[in-house]
């Protein structure tokens, strides 16, 4: 078939990659001159890492990101324990991978362009005309191309999924958070771990090692603090000194990562929504990633999420005959993974980012306790690993073994097909 993917992310990458490999013409397209990576650091949970060992890309990640075996938080004012996920949990060598998003898009983009699927950028993706075939049409008004089938992975800004079946528009989040990518720095923090602070759930820092933004880079960290994106610019107006003083009094070791900050420029401000598309698929349409769902990443499950949906499509597609019947399967194959962790997302959020004051005392005294008792550990890991509901053996796929992998990252492909 004649394939269009609107979006060079992590998502359009990751079906390029699949869809080509299945013989299909794929044709990507970027609203950028150059395609380019946006935001700071992700963890890769155990499915993501199952879709980038299944392209035969793990080793290339892992070699440039940080192994993450847990996840800590702690309250800023007592210094107790709130949170402590720990994947060895689960059976099986479970781990996260955390890099810089640039690592993540770098690694998809040159498998792309070593595989000869073609990139068209500068192209502002408006509409979809559908009748016997598909075509788009830009921002200009004019139509490009004849499809089979369009794939819209344009993230949350996506103008394409008005088109899907039953279309829904992410709702903005009350927090979001600045971000910053910035040198790693050994001293008090645990270079295999997710750290966080909290202060009741208006405020929460956190520092993960991402490992190297390209070959040869340095080793970075995502430092990030929650915040409301409306009260960014009293924060800004207070001046740079006076948030420093505040990150480093409900956290002095971070000194070593404020004083690397010299400007608010410095800080990208993340702004969050929340959709689900009921189905996410039109006539001719297939919508993957953040344009299909979108939420807080307080479960760390974005850009996973996109992968999985990009295996499913062709897993679909490989094995249906018909377009309508593939879109189908696609939409059933994703459906209670992500459901599921929608859902969840929206009753965990709240603990940690949100005015509340009964909540974070629950958290922070109920749940913590509780989260120590089992089977709690095993469940909270299993969540953080997006494993709670099996995303893999409806697309074809096994988990790695993952004990296995450690010793060898750089070997062959052991994910396999059902």
């Amino acid at each position: 078939m004649s394939i269009a993917i609107a979006g060079a992310g992590p998502a359009g990458l990751a079906a390029a990659l699949y869809l080509h490999r299945a013989g299909h013409k794929v044709t990507l397209f970027e609203r950028f001159e150059k395609p380019v990576p946006v935001g700071s650091g992700l963890i890769l949970q155990p499915t993501g890492l199952t879709i980038l060992h299944d392209l035969g890309l793990f080793g290339e990640i892992a070699a440039l990101g940080s192994r993450i075996d847990r996840l800590h938080g702690t309250d800023a004012r007592s210094g107790r324990t709130v949170l402590d996920v720990r994947y060895r949990a689960l059976p099986g060598g479970r781990f996260g991978v955390a890099v810089h998003r640039a690592a993540l898009f770098g690694v998809l983009y040159r498998a792309v362009l070593r595989e000869g699927i073609p990139i068209e950028t500068g192209i502002e993706i408006e509409t979809l005309d559908v009748g016997e075939v598909a075509a788009l049409e830009d921002d200009g008004g004019r139509r490009i191309g004849s499809f089979d089938l369009v794939v819209d992975a344009s993230g949350t800004r996506s103008k394409l999924r008005r088109h899907a079946d039953v279309p829904v528009e992410p709702k903005p989040l009350a927090y979001g958070a600045f971000w910053a990518s910035l040198d790693w720095c050994d001293e008090g923090f645990d270079a295999r771990a997710l750290l966080q602070r909290y202060d009741r759930a208006r405020v929460m820092i956190g520092v993960l090692p991402i490992g190297r933004a390209e070959p040869g880079g340095d080793r970075m960290a995502a430092f990030f603090w929650s915040l409301k994106p409306d009260d960014a610019e009293r924060v800004r107006a207070a001046g740079l000194e006076a948030w420093k003083a505040r990150v480093i009094d409900h956290w002095p070791e971070c000194t070593a990562y404020v004083n690397q900050i010299a400007s608010f420029d410095q800080l990208s401000l993340a702004r969050y929504g929340h959709h689900t598309l009921p189905i996410p698929a039109g006539r001719r349409l297939a919508v993957i990633g953040d344009a299909a769902h979108s939420t807080s990443p307080q479960l760390g499950q974005g850009a996973n999420m996109a992968l999985l949906d990009a295996a499913a499509l062709a897993h679909a597609l490989r094995e249906k005959a018909s377009i309508e019947d593939a879109l189908a399967t696609y939409a059933r194959a994703r459906r209670w993974h992500i459901r599921s962790f929608q859902m969840l997302s929206r009753l965990f959020t709240p603990f940690y980012q949100s005015d509340s004051r009964l909540l974070p005392f629950m958290r922070d005294s109920v749940v913590a306790t509780a989260a120590r008792i089992p089977p709690a550990p095993r469940i909270l890991a299993a969540l953080v690993a997006g494993t709670i509901v099996d995303p893999l053996r409806g697309i074809g796929l096994a988990e790695a073994d993952w004990n296995r992998v450690a010793e060898a990252p750089a070997g062959p492909v052991t994910a396999v097909a059902d």
